[in-house]
Protein backbone atom coordinates (compact mmCIF):
# COMPACT_ATOMS: atom_id res chain seq x y z
CA UNK A 1 0.00 0.00 0.00
CA UNK A 2 1.24 3.54 -0.79
CA UNK A 3 1.46 6.30 2.21
CA UNK A 4 0.81 9.22 1.46
CA UNK A 5 3.80 11.91 1.21
CA UNK A 6 4.54 13.17 4.63
CA UNK A 7 7.64 14.85 5.99
CA UNK A 8 10.03 12.35 7.95
CA UNK A 9 11.68 13.39 11.07
CA UNK A 10 14.89 14.27 9.62
CA UNK A 11 13.68 16.73 7.41
CA UNK A 12 11.04 18.19 10.12
CA UNK A 13 13.95 18.36 12.23
CA UNK A 14 16.34 20.64 9.31
CA UNK A 15 13.13 22.66 9.40
CA UNK A 16 12.75 23.06 12.80
CA UNK A 17 16.76 24.11 13.28
CA UNK A 18 16.81 26.60 10.51
CA UNK A 19 13.80 28.61 12.15
CA UNK A 20 14.96 28.40 15.52
CA UNK A 21 18.51 29.48 14.07
CA UNK A 22 16.91 32.64 12.25
CA UNK A 23 14.67 33.42 15.13
CA UNK A 24 18.16 33.35 17.10
CA UNK A 25 19.73 35.32 14.92
CA UNK A 26 17.11 37.86 14.31
CA UNK A 27 16.58 37.89 18.20
CA UNK A 28 20.84 38.72 19.19
CA UNK A 29 20.87 41.25 16.01
CA UNK A 30 17.61 43.29 18.00
CA UNK A 31 19.06 42.82 20.88
CA UNK A 32 22.91 44.14 19.82
CA UNK A 33 21.62 47.06 17.59
CA UNK A 34 20.09 48.02 20.20
CA UNK A 35 21.92 47.48 23.12
CA UNK A 36 25.13 49.67 20.36
CA UNK A 37 22.57 52.52 20.02
CA UNK A 38 21.86 53.14 23.54
CA UNK A 39 25.37 52.83 23.74
CA UNK A 40 25.80 55.52 21.26
CA UNK A 41 22.98 57.55 22.84
CA UNK A 42 24.36 57.47 26.22
CA UNK A 43 28.02 58.41 25.18
CA UNK A 44 26.56 61.34 22.83
CA UNK A 45 24.58 62.54 26.13
CA UNK A 46 27.79 62.14 28.21
CA UNK A 47 29.86 64.33 26.18
CA UNK A 48 27.67 67.06 25.71
CA UNK A 49 27.63 67.30 29.49
CA UNK A 50 31.53 67.55 29.56
CA UNK A 51 31.19 70.13 27.22
CA UNK A 52 28.50 71.89 28.63
CA UNK A 53 30.86 72.97 31.69
CA UNK A 54 33.14 74.64 29.92
CA UNK A 55 30.19 76.97 28.69
CA UNK A 56 28.67 77.17 32.10
CA UNK A 57 32.12 78.20 33.88
CA UNK A 58 34.39 79.77 31.01
CA UNK A 59 31.88 80.95 28.81
CA UNK A 60 32.63 78.98 25.77
CA UNK A 61 30.28 77.76 23.11
CA UNK A 62 27.74 75.67 24.12
CA UNK A 63 27.02 72.14 22.41
CA UNK A 64 25.22 71.42 19.62
CA UNK A 65 21.80 71.10 19.91
CA UNK A 66 21.62 72.48 23.82
CA UNK A 67 20.64 76.18 24.22
CA UNK A 68 21.37 78.28 27.30
CA UNK A 69 19.08 80.89 28.11
CA UNK A 70 19.63 83.62 31.60
CA UNK A 71 16.63 83.30 33.52
CA UNK A 72 14.58 86.41 34.04
CA UNK A 73 14.79 88.66 37.45
CA UNK A 74 12.01 87.04 38.80
CA UNK A 75 12.54 83.58 37.79
CA UNK A 76 16.40 83.90 39.01
CA UNK A 77 14.93 84.95 42.46
CA UNK A 78 12.60 81.92 42.31
CA UNK A 79 15.68 79.64 41.40
CA UNK A 80 17.68 81.30 44.41
CA UNK A 81 14.86 80.77 46.47
CA UNK A 82 14.87 76.97 45.22
CA UNK A 83 11.36 77.35 43.81
CA UNK A 84 12.10 75.92 40.49
CA UNK A 85 8.60 74.46 40.17
CA UNK A 86 7.13 77.83 39.78
CA UNK A 87 9.87 78.91 37.04
CA UNK A 88 8.02 79.35 33.40
CA UNK A 89 8.23 76.55 30.99
CA UNK A 90 8.98 73.94 33.48
CA UNK A 91 6.97 70.42 33.36
CA UNK A 92 3.97 70.02 35.70
CA UNK A 93 3.92 68.29 37.75
CA UNK A 94 7.43 69.41 38.44
CA UNK A 95 9.74 67.12 40.64
CA UNK A 96 13.01 68.76 41.47
CA UNK A 97 16.53 66.93 41.62
CA UNK A 98 19.33 68.81 42.84
CA UNK A 99 22.61 68.36 42.77
CA UNK A 100 26.12 70.16 43.28
CA UNK A 101 29.07 69.60 41.76
CA UNK A 102 32.85 70.38 42.83
CA UNK A 103 35.94 69.04 41.21
CA UNK A 104 38.12 67.20 43.58
CA UNK A 105 41.12 67.32 41.66
CA UNK A 106 44.14 69.39 43.03
CA UNK A 107 44.70 71.11 39.50
CA UNK A 108 41.30 72.79 39.55
CA UNK A 109 41.08 73.39 43.03
CA UNK A 110 39.46 77.03 43.69
CA UNK A 111 37.14 75.93 40.71
CA UNK A 112 33.35 77.60 40.96
CA UNK A 113 30.40 74.86 42.66
CA UNK A 114 28.62 73.77 40.01
CA UNK A 115 24.64 73.95 41.35
CA UNK A 116 22.04 71.89 39.41
CA UNK A 117 18.06 71.73 39.76
CA UNK A 118 16.42 69.48 37.19
CA UNK A 119 13.18 69.45 36.52
CA UNK A 120 11.31 67.00 34.99
CA UNK A 121 7.63 65.76 34.39
CA UNK A 122 7.13 63.22 38.24
CA UNK A 123 10.53 61.93 37.84
CA UNK A 124 13.50 62.24 40.33
CA UNK A 125 17.16 60.93 39.26
CA UNK A 126 19.25 59.20 41.76
CA UNK A 127 22.00 61.83 41.40
CA UNK A 128 23.40 60.30 44.73
CA UNK A 129 24.51 57.02 43.12
CA UNK A 130 26.90 58.96 40.78
CA UNK A 131 29.03 60.18 43.58
CA UNK A 132 32.65 59.16 43.21
CA UNK A 133 32.24 57.73 39.79
CA UNK A 134 34.10 60.39 38.27
CA UNK A 135 37.10 63.12 39.76
CA UNK A 136 36.87 66.17 37.79
CA UNK A 137 33.55 68.24 37.69
CA UNK A 138 33.05 67.99 33.54
CA UNK A 139 33.54 64.52 33.90
CA UNK A 140 30.27 64.56 36.84
CA UNK A 141 28.24 66.72 34.44
CA UNK A 142 28.75 64.13 31.98
CA UNK A 143 27.96 61.72 34.19
CA UNK A 144 24.77 63.98 35.07
CA UNK A 145 23.96 64.82 31.81
CA UNK A 146 24.03 60.30 30.87
CA UNK A 147 21.52 60.14 33.90
CA UNK A 148 19.25 62.27 32.47
CA UNK A 149 19.13 60.61 28.53
CA UNK A 150 18.87 56.92 30.49
CA UNK A 151 15.20 57.57 31.05
CA UNK A 152 12.24 58.57 28.28
CA UNK A 153 11.19 61.92 29.65
CA UNK A 154 12.31 65.59 29.00
CA UNK A 155 13.79 67.29 31.79
CA UNK A 156 15.24 70.92 31.74
CA UNK A 157 18.08 71.77 33.44
CA UNK A 158 19.22 74.75 35.58
CA UNK A 159 22.60 74.98 36.52
CA UNK A 160 24.78 78.08 38.22
CA UNK A 161 28.15 78.54 38.38
CA UNK A 162 29.60 79.98 41.18
CA UNK A 163 27.52 83.56 41.84
CA UNK A 164 26.90 83.73 37.96
CA UNK A 165 23.40 83.94 37.17
CA UNK A 166 21.23 81.24 36.69
CA UNK A 167 20.99 79.43 33.44
CA UNK A 168 18.28 77.10 31.80
CA UNK A 169 19.27 74.88 29.58
CA UNK A 170 16.93 72.95 26.77
CA UNK A 171 18.83 69.49 25.71
CA UNK A 172 15.98 67.64 24.35
CA UNK A 173 17.60 66.77 21.49
CA UNK A 174 19.94 65.29 23.48
CA UNK A 175 18.87 63.51 26.62
CA UNK A 176 14.91 63.88 25.56
CA UNK A 177 12.66 60.89 24.80
CA UNK A 178 12.30 61.52 20.92
CA UNK A 179 15.98 61.45 20.81
CA UNK A 180 16.00 58.02 22.68
CA UNK A 181 16.57 55.40 19.95
CA UNK A 182 14.01 52.42 19.89
CA UNK A 183 14.76 49.47 22.86
CA UNK A 184 14.02 46.39 21.00
CA UNK A 185 15.52 44.44 23.66
CA UNK A 186 12.29 42.73 25.38
CA UNK A 187 11.39 42.27 21.70
CA UNK A 188 14.05 40.38 20.64
CA UNK A 189 13.44 38.14 24.56
CA UNK A 190 9.98 37.65 23.39
CA UNK A 191 11.00 36.45 20.18
CA UNK A 192 13.85 34.08 21.58
CA UNK A 193 10.64 33.02 24.01
CA UNK A 194 8.17 32.50 21.16
CA UNK A 195 10.88 30.49 19.20
CA UNK A 196 11.79 28.09 22.11
CA UNK A 197 7.65 28.07 23.29
CA UNK A 198 7.04 26.72 19.60
CA UNK A 199 10.59 24.68 18.96
CA UNK A 200 9.49 22.66 22.32
CA UNK A 201 5.53 22.68 21.20
CA UNK A 202 6.53 20.95 18.12
CA UNK A 203 8.46 18.27 19.74
CA UNK A 204 6.09 17.70 22.49
CA UNK A 205 3.68 17.40 19.80
CA UNK A 206 5.13 14.96 17.65
CA UNK A 207 6.55 12.62 20.68
CA UNK A 208 2.54 13.04 21.80
CA UNK A 209 1.19 11.04 18.49
CA UNK A 210 3.89 8.43 18.84
CA UNK A 211 2.65 8.13 23.06
CA UNK A 212 -0.81 8.27 21.59
CA UNK A 213 -0.20 4.96 19.26
CA UNK A 214 1.87 3.67 22.07
CA UNK A 215 -1.21 3.58 24.38
CA UNK A 216 -3.63 3.32 21.64
CA UNK A 217 -1.56 0.09 20.66
CA UNK A 218 -1.20 -1.55 24.28
CA UNK A 219 -5.78 -1.05 24.37
CA UNK A 220 -5.36 -3.43 21.34
CA UNK A 221 -6.74 -6.10 23.15
CA UNK A 222 -9.92 -4.18 24.69
CA UNK A 223 -13.01 -5.18 23.65
CA UNK A 224 -14.35 -2.44 21.06
CA UNK A 225 -10.63 -1.28 20.08
CA UNK A 226 -9.88 -0.63 16.31
CA UNK A 227 -8.95 -3.65 13.49
CA UNK A 228 -6.52 -0.76 12.40
CA UNK A 229 -4.86 1.84 13.54
CA UNK A 230 -4.07 6.04 11.80
CA UNK A 231 -2.01 8.44 13.05
CA UNK A 232 -1.16 11.81 11.80
CA UNK A 233 2.20 12.51 12.38
CA UNK A 234 5.54 12.49 10.28
CA UNK A 235 6.39 9.67 7.64
CA UNK A 236 8.43 7.21 10.52
CA UNK A 237 5.02 6.70 12.10
CA UNK A 238 2.49 6.70 9.41
CA UNK A 239 5.34 3.49 8.23
CA UNK A 240 5.39 1.86 11.31
CA UNK A 241 1.62 2.45 11.40
CA UNK A 242 1.19 0.32 8.71
CA UNK A 243 3.32 -2.02 9.54
CA UNK A 244 1.17 -2.61 12.80
CA UNK A 245 -1.62 -2.72 10.35
CA UNK A 246 0.10 -5.45 8.56
CA UNK A 247 0.97 -7.36 11.24
CA UNK A 248 -2.26 -7.63 12.92
CA UNK A 249 -4.11 -8.22 9.58
CA UNK A 250 -1.32 -11.28 8.91
CA UNK A 251 -2.21 -12.46 12.44
CA UNK A 252 -5.72 -12.46 12.22
CA UNK A 253 -5.61 -14.46 9.22
CA UNK A 254 -3.52 -16.67 10.57
CA UNK A 255 -5.95 -17.58 13.31
CA UNK A 256 -8.99 -17.90 10.89
CA UNK A 257 -6.90 -20.26 8.53
CA UNK A 258 -6.26 -22.27 11.94
CA UNK A 259 -10.06 -22.00 13.30
CA UNK A 260 -10.96 -23.00 9.67
CA UNK A 261 -8.62 -25.94 8.95
CA UNK A 262 -9.74 -27.10 13.06
CA UNK A 263 -13.54 -26.73 12.15
CA UNK A 264 -12.58 -28.81 8.93
CA UNK A 265 -11.26 -31.45 11.16
CA UNK A 266 -13.99 -31.37 13.45
CA UNK A 267 -16.15 -31.90 10.83
CA UNK A 268 -14.26 -34.47 8.71
CA UNK A 269 -13.92 -36.40 11.92
CA UNK A 270 -17.71 -36.14 12.24
CA UNK A 271 -18.26 -38.76 9.99
CA UNK A 272 -15.89 -41.85 10.92
CA UNK A 273 -16.78 -40.65 15.14
CA UNK A 274 -20.71 -41.49 14.21
CA UNK A 275 -19.14 -44.49 12.95
CA UNK A 276 -17.32 -45.97 15.32
CA UNK A 277 -20.36 -45.05 17.66
CA UNK A 278 -22.67 -47.00 15.56
CA UNK A 279 -20.41 -49.88 15.71
CA UNK A 280 -19.78 -49.45 19.45
CA UNK A 281 -23.14 -50.61 19.51
CA UNK A 282 -22.63 -53.66 18.11
CA UNK A 283 -20.43 -54.56 21.13
CA UNK A 284 -21.67 -57.20 23.05
CA UNK A 285 -19.88 -55.84 26.08
CA UNK A 286 -21.12 -52.91 27.69
CA UNK A 287 -17.79 -52.20 29.73
CA UNK A 288 -15.95 -52.44 25.67
CA UNK A 289 -18.63 -50.74 24.67
CA UNK A 290 -18.85 -47.82 27.32
CA UNK A 291 -14.84 -47.23 27.11
CA UNK A 292 -15.50 -46.89 23.41
CA UNK A 293 -17.65 -44.54 23.57
CA UNK A 294 -16.10 -42.59 26.17
CA UNK A 295 -12.78 -42.40 24.21
CA UNK A 296 -14.74 -41.25 21.11
CA UNK A 297 -17.02 -38.49 23.09
CA UNK A 298 -13.17 -37.40 25.08
CA UNK A 299 -11.38 -37.22 21.17
CA UNK A 300 -14.77 -34.97 19.91
CA UNK A 301 -14.51 -33.08 22.65
CA UNK A 302 -10.85 -32.24 22.79
CA UNK A 303 -11.28 -30.78 18.99
CA UNK A 304 -14.30 -28.86 19.70
CA UNK A 305 -12.48 -27.53 22.81
CA UNK A 306 -9.51 -26.61 21.00
CA UNK A 307 -11.57 -25.30 18.20
CA UNK A 308 -13.53 -22.86 20.99
CA UNK A 309 -10.16 -21.53 22.00
CA UNK A 310 -9.07 -20.69 18.88
CA UNK A 311 -12.38 -18.34 17.81
CA UNK A 312 -11.71 -17.00 21.40
CA UNK A 313 -8.45 -15.82 20.17
CA UNK A 314 -9.73 -14.77 17.22
CA UNK A 315 -12.62 -11.87 18.92
CA UNK A 316 -14.88 -12.87 16.07
CA UNK A 317 -17.75 -11.44 18.20
CA UNK A 318 -18.80 -8.14 17.95
CA UNK A 319 -18.29 -6.10 21.07
CA UNK A 320 -21.41 -4.31 22.86
CA UNK A 321 -22.52 -2.37 25.95
CA UNK A 322 -24.01 -5.31 28.52
CA UNK A 323 -25.09 -4.85 32.30
CA UNK A 324 -22.53 -7.33 33.57
CA UNK A 325 -24.56 -7.81 37.32
CA UNK A 326 -27.77 -8.96 35.13
CA UNK A 327 -25.30 -11.42 32.68
CA UNK A 328 -23.75 -12.37 36.32
CA UNK A 329 -27.40 -13.19 37.61
CA UNK A 330 -28.69 -15.18 34.46
CA UNK A 331 -25.31 -17.19 34.96
CA UNK A 332 -25.90 -17.78 38.16
CA UNK A 333 -29.88 -18.51 38.12
CA UNK A 334 -28.99 -21.38 35.30
CA UNK A 335 -26.74 -23.35 37.00
CA UNK A 336 -28.85 -22.63 40.61
CA UNK A 337 -31.65 -24.08 38.02
CA UNK A 338 -29.54 -27.24 37.52
CA UNK A 339 -29.14 -27.80 41.12
CA UNK A 340 -25.43 -26.85 41.44
CA UNK A 341 -24.12 -24.96 44.77
CA UNK A 342 -23.62 -21.43 43.39
CA UNK A 343 -24.46 -18.26 44.74
CA UNK A 344 -24.22 -14.59 44.06
CA UNK A 345 -23.04 -12.52 47.04
CA UNK A 346 -24.21 -8.79 47.28
CA UNK A 347 -21.64 -6.39 46.06
CA UNK A 348 -20.59 -4.25 48.34
CA UNK A 349 -20.88 -0.22 47.58
CA UNK A 350 -17.26 0.92 47.01
CA UNK A 351 -16.29 3.77 49.81
CA UNK A 352 -14.63 6.65 48.84
CA UNK A 353 -10.91 7.74 50.69
CA UNK A 354 -11.13 10.87 51.37
CA UNK A 355 -8.86 12.95 54.17
CA UNK A 356 -10.35 14.56 57.24
CA UNK A 357 -10.94 18.33 57.35
CA UNK A 358 -10.75 21.16 60.20
CA UNK A 359 -14.85 21.18 59.70
CA UNK A 360 -14.96 17.44 60.32
CA UNK A 361 -17.07 17.28 63.69
CA UNK A 362 -15.35 15.19 66.70
CA UNK A 363 -16.05 11.78 67.00
CA UNK A 364 -17.34 12.24 63.46
CA UNK A 365 -16.84 9.66 60.50
CA UNK A 366 -12.67 8.95 60.40
CA UNK A 367 -11.04 9.71 56.86
CA UNK A 368 -11.85 7.25 54.19
CA UNK A 369 -15.25 6.57 55.42
CA UNK A 370 -17.15 8.07 52.50
CA UNK A 371 -19.70 6.04 51.30
CA UNK A 372 -19.76 5.78 47.59
CA UNK A 373 -22.52 5.75 45.17
CA UNK A 374 -25.27 3.37 45.40
CA UNK A 375 -25.78 0.11 43.59
CA UNK A 376 -27.10 0.20 40.27
CA UNK A 377 -26.66 -1.67 36.98
CA UNK A 378 -22.70 -2.25 36.29
CA UNK A 379 -22.43 -1.54 32.30
CA UNK A 380 -19.49 -2.51 30.05
CA UNK A 381 -18.73 -3.18 26.47
CA UNK A 382 -17.82 -6.95 26.52
CA UNK A 383 -18.57 -9.58 24.23
CA UNK A 384 -21.37 -11.12 25.88
CA UNK A 385 -20.61 -14.88 24.90
CA UNK A 386 -17.15 -14.86 25.36
CA UNK A 387 -17.62 -13.26 28.74
CA UNK A 388 -20.54 -15.67 29.41
CA UNK A 389 -18.16 -18.68 28.50
CA UNK A 390 -15.30 -17.28 30.65
CA UNK A 391 -16.94 -17.15 33.61
CA UNK A 392 -19.06 -20.43 33.48
CA UNK A 393 -15.58 -21.76 32.70
CA UNK A 394 -14.61 -20.31 36.50
CA UNK A 395 -17.85 -21.44 37.89
CA UNK A 396 -17.51 -24.97 36.52
CA UNK A 397 -13.77 -24.95 37.85
CA UNK A 398 -15.08 -24.05 41.30
CA UNK A 399 -17.69 -27.33 41.29
CA UNK A 400 -14.79 -29.04 40.13
CA UNK A 401 -12.24 -28.82 42.45
CA UNK A 402 -14.25 -27.26 45.47
CA UNK A 403 -17.27 -28.26 45.46
CA UNK A 404 -19.41 -25.02 45.44
CA UNK A 405 -18.70 -21.77 44.03
CA UNK A 406 -19.78 -18.03 45.15
CA UNK A 407 -19.66 -15.28 42.54
CA UNK A 408 -19.17 -11.77 43.34
CA UNK A 409 -18.48 -8.33 41.51
CA UNK A 410 -16.24 -5.20 42.37
CA UNK A 411 -16.48 -2.29 40.56
CA UNK A 412 -14.12 0.68 40.50
CA UNK A 413 -14.01 3.58 38.06
CA UNK A 414 -12.17 2.00 35.65
CA UNK A 415 -11.72 -1.47 35.98
CA UNK A 416 -14.41 -4.22 37.11
CA UNK A 417 -13.59 -7.59 38.75
CA UNK A 418 -15.45 -10.96 38.69
CA UNK A 419 -14.71 -12.82 41.99
CA UNK A 420 -15.20 -16.53 42.16
CA UNK A 421 -14.63 -17.96 44.96
CA UNK A 422 -14.70 -22.03 45.93
CA UNK A 423 -14.02 -24.46 48.96
CA UNK A 424 -10.85 -25.38 48.20
CA UNK A 425 -8.81 -29.15 48.00
CA UNK A 426 -5.49 -27.80 48.93
CA UNK A 427 -4.22 -26.12 45.94
CA UNK A 428 -2.48 -22.57 46.29
CA UNK A 429 -2.82 -19.94 44.41
CA UNK A 430 0.29 -20.33 42.61
CA UNK A 431 -0.60 -23.97 41.62
CA UNK A 432 -3.86 -23.08 40.35
CA UNK A 433 -1.68 -20.23 38.06
CA UNK A 434 0.25 -22.80 36.59
CA UNK A 435 -2.77 -24.10 35.36
CA UNK A 436 -3.75 -21.74 32.81
CA UNK A 437 -1.35 -22.98 30.26
CA UNK A 438 -2.75 -24.97 27.60
CA UNK A 439 -3.51 -28.78 28.59
CA UNK A 440 -2.77 -28.12 32.07
CA UNK A 441 -5.04 -30.04 34.51
CA UNK A 442 -5.28 -30.30 38.15
CA UNK A 443 -4.35 -33.18 40.50
CA UNK A 444 -7.81 -34.52 40.47
CA UNK A 445 -8.07 -34.77 36.72
CA UNK A 446 -8.14 -38.40 36.70
CA UNK A 447 -12.12 -38.09 38.48
CA UNK A 448 -13.45 -34.79 36.14
CA UNK A 449 -13.95 -33.93 33.26
CA UNK A 450 -12.22 -31.24 31.03
CA UNK A 451 -9.31 -31.20 28.71
CA UNK A 452 -7.25 -28.19 30.13
CA UNK A 453 -8.18 -25.16 28.23
CA UNK A 454 -10.63 -23.98 30.20
CA UNK A 455 -8.36 -21.25 32.22
CA UNK A 456 -6.84 -20.20 29.05
CA UNK A 457 -9.75 -19.88 27.47
CA UNK A 458 -10.58 -17.40 30.49
CA UNK A 459 -6.79 -15.93 30.45
CA UNK A 460 -7.45 -15.36 26.33
CA UNK A 461 -11.04 -13.37 27.25
CA UNK A 462 -9.68 -11.79 29.92
CA UNK A 463 -6.62 -10.24 27.54
CA UNK A 464 -9.18 -9.43 24.97
CA UNK A 465 -11.55 -7.50 27.47
CA UNK A 466 -7.76 -5.15 28.39
CA UNK A 467 -8.02 -6.98 31.65
CA UNK A 468 -6.21 -10.45 33.38
CA UNK A 469 -6.91 -13.17 35.46
CA UNK A 470 -5.20 -13.89 38.63
CA UNK A 471 -5.38 -16.08 41.69
CA UNK A 472 -5.66 -15.27 45.46
CA UNK A 473 -6.02 -17.74 48.72
CA UNK A 474 -9.19 -16.58 50.30
CA UNK A 475 -10.65 -17.19 53.27
CA UNK A 476 -12.50 -20.36 52.28
CA UNK A 477 -11.03 -21.69 49.23
CA UNK A 478 -9.23 -20.20 46.53
CA UNK A 479 -10.58 -16.73 44.72
CA UNK A 480 -10.38 -16.35 41.05
CA UNK A 481 -10.33 -13.14 40.28
CA UNK A 482 -11.46 -12.37 36.20
CA UNK A 483 -10.93 -7.99 36.11
CA UNK A 484 -12.25 -6.37 32.60
CA UNK A 485 -11.09 -2.60 31.71
CA UNK A 486 -14.50 -0.27 31.95
CA UNK A 487 -14.70 1.88 28.32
Amino acid sequence: MTLPWRPGLRGIGTIWVLVAFAAGVAATALWMGSRDAWAQHLGRAQIAGVTLYDSLTRGSTPPADLVMTPLARDDQARAEAGDFARLDGVPVPAQVTRASIRDSTAEDFGSPVLRLAIVSDGLRYEVARLEGGARTAPEKLGQVTRLMASYCNDPVLFARAGEAPWMRIDGAAVWGCAAAPGDYRLGALLLALIALAVLWTRVTEVAARFSGFARALGRRRVAGGPERYSADGPAELAELVEAVNDHLADERARLARRAEILSGVSHDLGTPATRLRLRARLIADDALRGKFEHDIDRMTGMIDSVLSYTRSEMSAEAPRELSLSSLLEALVDDYRDMGSPVRLRASVPARIAAQGTLFAPRGGARAGALPGPGAGPVLVTARPVALGRAIGNLIDNALKYGRHAEVALEVAADRVAILVEDAGQGMDARAVEAMMRPFRRGENAATTEGFGLGLTIVQAVAEQHGGSLSFQDGAHGLIARLELARR
